[in-house]
């Protein structure tokens, strides 16, 4: 396999900085980083990134169960997520596939979400749906290969700087 070209976050820079900024910001949100966690992977698997996906299993598994981690896609018939998780995986699957029904985003799915989440935190989740669709939509795009990333010198920077922290 091989990329059509560089990830173009990485051609340019300022729409990279922009990406983590918006990233970081999620951080002050009041979410769970586990919960960040499950959102990215399964957004990642909903939307065919084979990059994100093996990015966001190596990022996560220091503080992930094998179990939950293999479950994640089918997380409604696994016992291993808290009715929050559950809350913020329905809210991500919503958001992630919004041409697949008429209400996108249903109000059941909403409220269930604010439920366990205060505004800040739903705003904080909303956000963090929103910036890895993004970043899958730039990998899949230019079909980027899963695990190059990591081996390339910004990822070992990128973790090191603490944006893997959780």
């Amino acid at each position: 396999m091989q990329a059509r070209m560089k990830n173009p976050a990485m051609v340019i820079p300022e729409a990279l900085q922009a990406l983590q900024a918006l990233g970081k910001s999620v951080e002050k949100g009041g979410v769970p980083p586990r919960t960040l966690g499950l959102i990215h992977l399964r957004a990642s698997q909903i939307n065919g990134c084979s990059g994100c996906v093996d990015l966001h299993v190596r990022v996560f598994r220091g503080d992930e169960t094998d179990e939950r981690l293999l479950a994640v896609a089918a997380w409604r018939d696994a016992p291993y997520f808290t009715d929050a998780e559950r809350a913020a995986l329905a809210l991500t699957e919503a958001a992630t596939r919004l041409s697949d029904r008429a209400d996108p985003v249903p109000d059941d799915v909403w409220e269930e979400a604010a439920r366990y989440y205060d505004e800040r935190a739903l705003a904080a989740l909303v956000i963090a749906i929103a910036s890895v669709n993004a970043w899958n939509r730039l990998n899949v795009t230019t079909k980027q290969v899963a695990g190059e990333w990591m081996k390339s010198a910004d990822a070992k920077a990128w973790v090191e700087r603490g944006a893997a922290s959780r």
